[in-house]
């Protein structure tokens, strides 16, 4: 199975950058976790975007705030599918982070999930890696099956509560 790579700008955004480790290791995703800032180490990161094919990756997560796009740093330096997870920081509220992410140049495509939704940017690793990987993708259409009848057990559930109102 290709692993799965986590970058964040800094490691004052782990706190939201941990539910994307939580999903992919709910998966059984091998992964790392690495800090490498697009600006302050833009060498490791392009070195290791360089290599991360090489190394067994399949994809990566960029997770940055502060309009520091990461994501398009990595994305830059390899041909692998590249997520960015936007993170929210105190001055723009994580506006500036999605609108640099969505953003890219043609060529450069940088998947965006929402701003904090590191859950979704691990789960969007999963389905990426899950095209060429029969078992993974069995155990993502499992989750998505727990998760529509989880739906409609609440939705019957409702139908009960709007009874007695």
């Amino acid at each position: 199975m290709k692993k799965a790579a986590i970058i964040m700008g800094s490691d004052s955004d782990l706190p939201v950058v941990r539910k994307a480790a939580e999903a992919l290791k709910q998966f059984g995703v091998p992964f790392e976790m690495h800090v490498f800032s697009a600006h302050r180490s833009p060498v490791e990161a392009a070195e290791f975007a360089r290599s991360a094919r090489d190394n067994g990756f399949g994809v990566l997560i960029g997770a940055a705030g502060m309009a520091a796009h990461l994501a398009g740093a990595l994305a830059a330096n390899t041909t692998l599918p590249v997520i960015a997870l936007p993170v929210k920081a105190k001055a723009l509220e994580g506006i500036d982070s999605l609108l640099s992410s969505v953003m890219m140049p043609p060529g450069v495509p940088v998947a965006t999930v929402g701003i904090d939704c590191a859950a979704n940017a691990g789960y969007l690793a999963v389905q990426i890696l899950a095209v060429n990987d029969d078992e993974l993708s069995a155990k993502y259409e499992e989750f998505k099956a727990e998760q529509h009848r989880k739906n409609l057990e609440a939705d019957k559930k409702m139908q009960e509560t709007a009874k007695e109102i």
